[in-house]
């Protein structure tokens, strides 16, 4: 079926916007997005026309569909040259709302490892634990459920986890045990999410606010990392500047972290 997206939606953007792991381009110019069970296939069939396997309430939230990203980029004007420039470069980025377990997970493994080997490890996680769907195109493993990596811990020494490995298990006990329900946190308040995603083992500040950011919705949180460290300290005096976007704090912080990876070539031109 094809559908109509009126609004910044850029696929290889998204994809290479570091919010999400699994995210695979396909021949054809197609991609693959999977939550859970839920798979989409994806590719630009001309201007503001996209062919989808599937599109419904479910992907409607999955890419925000509901607030205006070109809106938040024509309000980064006026905010400097820089943030202008970021805003521009990173049109068509949108905040995914992913799975908060798994989001969880991807983000305790990804500290101090690269965007390929996190999808490396996540991949092993999925291929060792997860269950396998056929679909028209391919054969693909979801993400286990924390109480399967709680049952299935011993397998996870084969995911190249490193000092992560501890963390990872902890988590996958603190979830299946009933001590932390993820799900239960999407009617939280900011400072209460962050306080529980604080509790797991060997998640500070920055893990916190990515899983918050991106599987929970909250863009008022803009998660400061090693790039947006250079980013703030280069371009705005060694000052946070995301406070002043209130709401859409986390969105403009994506606009500068593609931005900073781009400058430095991390990113395909």
């Amino acid at each position: 079926m094809e559908i109509t997206i009126r609004d910044d939606f850029d696929l290889e953007k998204i994809a290479q916007s570091g919010q999400c792991f699994r995210i695979r381009q396909l021949p054809g110019g197609m991609y693959r997005f999977i939550s859970g069970r839920h798979i989409l296939y994806i590719r630009p069939a001309g201007k503001m026309q996209f062919q989808v396997s599937e599109w419904n309430d479910f992907w409607e939230e999955y890419f925000d569909m509901h607030r205006s990203y070109e809106a938040v980029r024509r309000s980064s004007i006026g905010c400097g040259d820089y943030m202008e420039r970021a805003a521009a470069a990173g049109a068509g980025i949108r905040i995914l709302r992913q799975d908060p377990w798994e989001t969880l997970v991807s983000f305790i493994i990804s500290q101090r490892k690269t965007i390929p080997s996190i999808m490396h490890c996540i991949d092993s996680i999925c291929r060792l634990c997860g269950e396998s769907i056929t679909t028209a195109y391919e054969t693909v493993f979801t993400f286990p459920s924390a109480e399967t990596l709680d049952r299935q811990a011993d397998l996870l020494a084969q995911c190249s986890l490193g000092y992560r490995l501890p963390y990872v298990k902890a988590a996958a006990r603190q979830v299946a045990s009933g001590q932390t329900d993820l799900q239960a946190l999407r009617d939280a308040g900011d400072d209460e999410l962050m306080q529980a995603l604080l509790s797991f083992y060997g998640v500070g500040r920055k893990v916190a606010g990515c899983v918050g950011l991106f599987a929970y919705g909250r863009t008022a949180m803009a998660p400061v990392d090693t790039w947006i460290r250079k980013v703030i300290d280069t371009h705005f005096g060694g000052r946070n500047p995301f406070p002043q976007w209130g709401e859409n704090a986390g969105i403009m912080q994506q606009y500068l972290f593609y931005y900073a990876r781009y400058e430095e070539g991390r990113i395909r031109r």
